[in-house]
């Protein structure tokens, strides 16, 4: 792995991690490992009072990454990623069958201080979108825009910053054609213990609406992994992981608004190793 700022999607990923990864709200999922190159996962997603089947599958082999997921409306999307075909350089394709006009090439190119993604939909018109980061492990900056051929005009542009510093980090995203700013926050506790906090307040200048994250996580015990999610609205989450073999991993989620009524988001996932 080459050290340095990263890219642009990795400012302020330390906190969103934490806040909302591996949540399973109304999700039940098995993930499979039949060999070490592959894993498949089977869900189930709630969607009104129905369960909608869903899945991935992803092998690797060598320099080759392919990845098929089926969405609950019976799309599948494919990806197929290719590691370093030169120093630094990371090529992946992808597409949604049966939508032909999907495609979309992705380059990813990764220096010790500088981070450059670039994307296009392969149309006549594509979408196109290019990032890029400079600076080092402690304080880098970057840019990302997106260019909409077919309607000639930027669909997309933001800046970010990003600072850390001894189990700290800190980050500035202005985003929504400067209409959002969103700052992030991480802080590691307990680097034993996997203790952590972290927040993400997010602006938006056009009604002056605030809205605020906070976050927890925590190893209970070698096996026990537990994380916690709190907003200003009152939407509560709450995570337990348990590992009870080396081989079964299980993650139960729920998530429920403390001023409603209404009944709470549960899910489930199971992952079993060979």
């Amino acid at each position: 792995m080459v050290e340095g700022p990263g890219f642009f999607s990795d400012i302020g990923k330390k906190t969103r991690d934490l806040l909302y990864k591996d949540y399973q709200n109304d999700k039940f999922s098995i993930l499979l490992y039949p060999a070490p190159e592959i894993s498949i996962t089977s869900a189930a997603i709630r969607k009104g009072r129905k369960f909608l089947p869903a899945g991935s599958f992803e092998l690797k082999k060598n320099d080759f990454t392919t990845d098929m997921k089926m969405d609950t409306n019976s799309n599948l999307l494919t990806r197929i990623t290719y590691d370093e075909p030169a120093f630094g350089v990371k090529t992946k394709l992808s597409f949604i069958v049966p939508n032909h006009k999907s495609g979309k090439l992705k380059l990813k190119y990764q220096h010790q201080y500088a981070g450059i993604m670039a994307s296009t939909g392969l149309t006549a018109r594509p979408i196109v979108s290019f990032s890029g980061v400079v600076g080092n492990d402690v304080v880098s900056v970057g840019a990302e825009v997106v260019y909409d051929a077919a309607g000639g005009n930027l669909a997309k542009y933001n800046t970010g910053l990003n600072f850390t510093h001894s189990g700290f980090i800190g980050s500035l995203i202005l985003e929504d054609k400067c209409d959002s700013l969103k700052a992030f926050y991480y802080c590691t506790l307990n680097p034993m213990t996997k203790t952590a906090v972290g927040g993400e307040l997010w602006h938006k200048f056009s009604n002056n609406e605030n809205t605020l994250v906070f976050g927890a996580q925590h190893t209970v015990s070698p096996m026990t992994f537990v994380k916690a999610r709190l907003n200003n609205y009152g939407m509560v989450g709450l995570m337990f992981v348990q590992d009870r073999t080396a081989k079964l991993r299980i993650i139960m989620s729920v998530q429920g608004d403390l001023t409603a009524a209404e009944e709470p988001k549960i899910g489930l996932a199971l992952s079993l190793k060979p």
